[in-house]
Formats: structure tokens, sequence, C-alpha cells
């Protein structure tokens, strides 16, 4: 035997082992489609609840006068929901779509060492911006509008376009353009995270993933009603919003059940859509939540002027951080 048969014989099992990396079973033996079938229901009946929980808390605030929006309670709270989606953007989505686009099992469909993950969530956050500017300057654009004819109209007509043109501030238009923008983002996370689940058949994955999203939908669901809140849709608006973020990972999840058969989370398409979709969604999160969420609400009066309210504001921030990263390691 000489040593190029030595070689063989070692680099051998490397060889199998890298080629099974990309099968579909993913090299665990604990297949058991029915035990699994049980966990995905109590993980879409916990999750729906956690979630649904979640973003209504901030809603109490019609209730309970700490709650409202214009209470430290509730900037608190914001804060932390806040870092929570900091988190969910930085250490839970981008690690999730580097994953995905830089997969050796894409083969000669990869994009080498380009970061092409981080590309997108950077065009992403720019898109936001863009979209963000067009709106608002729509909007002044209207408003200049509006006080250029009340010079052209009666009194009565003054009066009616008096009272639509100052009807919606830029301020509230901007808190529902942040809060649409982001419940887009979250939406996009949170169904390829229920396809995922839905379509695995390993309940020692499915098991732990169960506490673990439940607390990371209550975490987003708390960052999202707060924004909803401040927005001050109409009641139906807010219904469904609130409905959409609250079974959006659960009928994800009934959608992977559905699809378990048939889907391959190691094939090119699927690694590449996902891969798109959670660096779009990390994008949009991490602009979210430093530009639309935290910088403007660290800049209000009440935080400047208070050195009591920033040590609380830092506190809460912190600890969204601390406990959204924590969950990585299960979710």
């Amino acid at each position: 035997m000489n040593i190029n048969h030595l070689l063989l014989l070692f680099l051998f099992p490397v060889y199998i082992s890298a080629e099974c990396t990309c099968e579909e079973s993913d090299g665990l033996n604990d297949h058991n489609k029915n035990q699994a079938l049980r966990f995905k229901l109590i993980a879409i009946a916990s999750i729906l609840v956690s979630g649904a929980f979640g973003v209504c808390i901030p809603q109490f605030g019609k209730v309970f006068e700490s709650f409202s929006p214009e209470s430290k309670v509730f900037l608190v709270v914001k804060f932390f929901a806040s870092g929570v989606i900091l988190a969910t953007g930085f250490v839970h989505v981008l690690p999730d779509a580097n994953e995905s686009l830089e997969s050796p099992c894409l083969g000669d469909k990869s994009w080498g060492d380009f970061p092409l993950a981080s590309f997108v969530a950077m065009l992403a956050a720019v898109t936001v911006m863009m979209v963000e500017t067009a709106v608002t300057s729509l909007f002044n654009r209207s408003k200049c509008y509006n006080k250029t004819a009340e010079h052209h109209v009666g009194d009565e007509e003054k009066h009616a376009n008096n009272g639509h043109a100052t009807g919606l501030s830029q301020g509230l238009l901007r808190h529902r353009v942040i809060s649409q923008v982001l419940e887009i983002g979250i939406i996009i996370h949170s169904v390829i995270i229920g396809i995922s689940l839905g379509a695995s058949v390993h309940p020692k994955i499915i098991k732990p993933l169960i506490v673990a999203l439940s607390f990371h939908q209550m975490f987003e669901g708390m960052a999202l009603g707060s924004c909803i809140t401040e927005a001050k849709f109409k009641i139906g608006t807010v219904i469904t919003m609130l409905m959409f973020f609250s079974l959006t990972t659960p009928l994800g999840i009934a959608v992977g059940i559905g699809i378990a058969n048939a889907y391959n989370e190691n094939s090119h398409a699927a690694l590449i859509v996902e891969g798109i979709l959670n660096a779009s969604s990390a994008g949009i999160l991490i602009y979210m939540a430093l530009v639309d969420l935290l910088a403007m609400d660290i800049m209000k009066s009440k935080v400047q002027t208070s050195f009591r309210l920033q040590s609380l504001a830092f506190f809460s921030i912190f600890l969204g951080l601390g406990c959204m990263s924590l969950l990585a390691k299960w979710a």
C-alpha cells in the first residue's frame, strides 16, 4: 500500500462526512413524526398565546393610566422592547441569514467571500429610510398644498380643509409608518421561523424551541404593540395588526407541517430564499431599532432632563438586549 492509498484511506471518512452535511436528515436519528407533530401542536398554542399576550400588553394603557404612551412606565417598557428588536436583528436574524447564504450545501452557487447577507441587510435598511423619507415628504407637500388652497375657498371650506390638514400630524404619521414597517420586518422573520419548526421531524429540536420561541414572540410583541399604541390607529386597524402578528408564526408552523415531507431546508432554493428574506428582515429591524425607536425616544425632553429616567432607559435597553440574546442559545 503506497502513500496515495493511505491518504485516500484517511480522507474517505472526511469526504463522506462532508457529503452528508447537506442531507435532509442533517445527521440526526431521532425521526419521530407522531411525537414531533404533538410538539408542533403544543408550539402553535403556546406561541399564539404568548405572542397575543405580548402585543396586547401596551394596549393596557387605555385602561391603566400608568401604561399610557405619555407615561414614564410606558417609555421604560418601550426601551426594553427596542433592545429586544435590536438583538433580534443582530443576534437572531442576521446570523441565520449568514448561515443560509454561506452554507457549503450551496456549492458552486455560493458567493465565495462576499458577505451577501450583510449587503442585503444594508440595502434593506437604506430602502426603509427612503420609504420613510418619501412618505413624510409626500405628506408635507400635501399639507402645503392644502394650506395654499385655503386662501381660495370660503370660510366654511377653509375650516373643513384646515381640520383635514391638521387631523394627522407629522409625528403621528411617522409613528404609523414605523409600526407598519416594523410589523413587516417581524412577520418576514416569523414566517421563516414557523415554517422551519413545522417542517422539522426531530422532537429534540422542537421541544426546546417551544419555550424559547414563546418568549421570543412575547418580547417582539411588546415592541410592536408599543409602536401600534403610539400610532393611534382606528380600532379596526389595531385589531388587524395585532392578529397578523399573533397568527403569523402559528400559521407558518401549520404550513411547515403541511410541506414537511417535501421540504428540504438544505436545498439550494430554500437556503437562498431564507437567506435573502432573513437578511432583509435583519436590515429592517436593526434600522428601526436604532433610528426610529431608540434614537427618537432617547432624545425626548423628559429623558434628557432626568438622570433617573436616563438610567432606567439604559438599564431597560441592556435588559432587552440581554434577554433576547440569551434566547439565541435555543432559538
